[in-house]
């Protein structure tokens, strides 16, 4: 009898990329669809609770006569947003306005008037008109300080630079500015407090990219969009054994 000689697997040649199992096929499959449908879900329930609750706000305010839900079978979403966001809107038009202006000032006096409420109403104000502002830079820079030891850095956003009173208390040269330290992961708890302005290095990344930053403990880290889009695109092709791309070299 002549004995069987069975072929040997072709060696793969170096540098390939192994080929996925069917199983592991689909579980790529499957968590590349978690992470496009995970976040696009969230951002819609928040954007319909959101809608739900101004319009829980605003709805009641407006005589039924005057809602298209009182004449249609169904309820239309979104319709308080439409109308608080007009409201607002003429309100800041004529709020410009020089009759506009002294009813506001009519009000700020009846409200300076009244305990309790006068010290309420001029924290909120000022801390809106400095977020809210056209012009303004707070909380719009996000840089680095040596906390809580030396050697030891931690993402700040600066804030607006301390004034002549402060200024005066600390007694030293140079420019002060105040910061605040975001706690992770919750970035909305921290630690605010003066430094020299050169004690602070000024990072060129967003105030969302640093708080996701922070949210996240370092995991998501500030990418160009684009780069990210490539990484999913060439995993995608890896999983098909697909080769990449051919680089175009510039001449």
């Amino acid at each position: 009898m002549r004995e069987t000689v069975l072929p040997l697997p072709e060696p793969e040649p170096p540098g390939a990329r192994p080929r996925l199992s069917k199983r592991g096929r689909l579980r790529t499959y499957f968590l590349t669809g978690i992470i496009v449908a995970g976040p696009l879900a969230i951002t819609i329930y928040l954007t319909w609770w959101f809608i739900s609750l101004i319009d829980s706000w605003v709805k009641p305010l407006v005589p039924p006569s005057y809602l298209p839900d009182h004449y249609l079978p169904f309820s239309i979403p979104g319709l308080g947003l439409v109308i608080a966001f007009l409201a607002v809107t003429l309100l800041g038009f004529l709020t410009a306005n020089l009759v506009g202006r002294s009813v506001v000032e009519f009000g700020e006096v009846l409200l300076a008037r009244t305990p309790v409420i006068s010290g309420l109403y001029k924290g909120l104000r000022q801390i809106f008109e400095t977020l809210f502002s056209a012009n303004g830079t707070s909380f719009r820079t996000v840089g680095l300080v040596e906390f809580p030891v030396k050697g030891t850095w931690s993402v700040v956003f600066v804030s607006a630079p301390a004034g002549p009173d402060v200024q005066n208390a600390l007694g030293e040269a140079g420019e002060h500015v105040g910061v605040f330290l975001p706690c992770a992961p919750n970035p909305t708890t921290g630690f605010f407090f003066y430094l020299p302005r050169t004690d602070i290095i000024e990072v060129p990344i967003s105030v969302d990219d640093a708080a996701k930053l922070v949210m996240s403990a370092g995991v998501i880290q500030p990418e160009d969009p684009q780069a990210r889009l490539q990484a999913m695109a060439a995993t995608l092709r890896a999983t098909h054994g697909e080769p990449p791309p051919p680089v175009k070299r510039q001449a």
